[in-house]
């Protein structure tokens, strides 16, 4: 005789869901809650920098986040106080020109050593990977001595041209090429291509999102650098925003709404470069940290 066991089975709730169910939307809407709650905790700085902005300066201290007396009037202060179209222009023209330079030369280096075969080569990448081990501050001293027996102090060379090699660079896109198939590179010999034509038509392509990755912390890195500008630019045409900003924090006195209004401003190539790159980004990190 068969036995039947679907009168033994629970009951299902009008509806159709059933106790599991209720379980997984509960512990996806908590898990919604704490990642909603998370985000709104990073953007809690970016949010006041906004609202001050927006405030005259003697709200500054109020203790209140948004503004009793909004002045968008701040935003055209900064432009008619200082230069800030020139900064602007410095700090993208700069950060354009050593994006370019630091993406072509890691890549050339990466290419040599990840898919040619020469002697000591694996030797050569760490002592040259051990170079990001050398604090910046030690060799600036040496830097400015050879840039001012160069005659390149206070000019845009000085700006760029150091900038455009980065062993991180190189680092990060040779452990991505070494994700492609070498089998593409001994196809195209027997094919008669020279390294040239395999770098640039097969590599390069294949390599993009890791390009794109190393453009965005390339652009990112030099269009927020301090330091480097401060020792090596003296002229006021010639300095970048970061430089800039320092025209509203003196010994005078700080101007923290003028500061947050040109901060606000200048903030926003680097959103729009994330925001433009953001799947070649992911992409890129999540294919960079894998090798085949």
């Amino acid at each position: 005789m068969a036995l039947d066991f679907t009168d033994q089975q629970p009951p299902r709730p009008p509806g159709g869901v059933g106790p599991r169910s209720v379980n997984a939307i509960l512990w996806r809407g908590a898990g919604y809650v704490v990642l909603a709650l998370t985000a709104l905790t990073m953007m809690l700085p970016f949010l006041w920098m906004v609202s001050t902005s927006l405030k005259p300066l003697s709200e500054v201290q109020s203790g209140h986040f948004l503004p009793q007396e909004w002045r968008p009037e701040n935003y055209l202060e900064v432009i008619t106080k200082v230069p800030f179209g020139r900064y602007y222009f410095n700090s993208v023209f700069v950060a354009l020109w050593v994006t370019f330079g630091q993406v072509l030369t890691s890549a050339l280096a990466a290419y040599a050593f990840s898919r040619l075969r020469w002697a000591w080569r694996d030797r050569v990448f760490l002592l040259y990977l051990g170079t990001l081990m050398v604090p910046g501050l030690v060799t600036l001293i040496p830097n400015y001595w050879v840039l001012t027996e160069l005659r390149l102090i206070n000019t845009y060379t000085v700006l760029i041209l150091p900038a455009c090699f980065s062993a991180y660079g190189t680092f990060l896109l040779r452990q991505f090429m070494l994700t492609i198939p070498a089998s593409l590179d001994e196809s195209a010999e027997i094919d008669g291509a020279s390294h040239w034509c395999i770098f640039w038509d097969i590599v390069m392509p294949l390599a993009r999102p890791g390009l794109v990755v190393l453009a965005i912390f390339t652009f990112m890195g030099n269009y927020q650098s301090f330091f480097w500008p401060l020792v090596m630019v003296k002229d006021e045409y010639l300095r970048t925003l970061p430089i800039g900003l320092l025209f509203f924090d003196s010994s005078y006195g700080r101007e923290t709404t003028l500061l947050m209004a040109a901060s606000v401003m200048a903030m926003l190539p680097l959103i729009a470069l994330f925001v433009v790159g953001q799947r070649f980004f992911v992409r890129g990190i999540q294919l960079g940290a894998v090798k085949g």
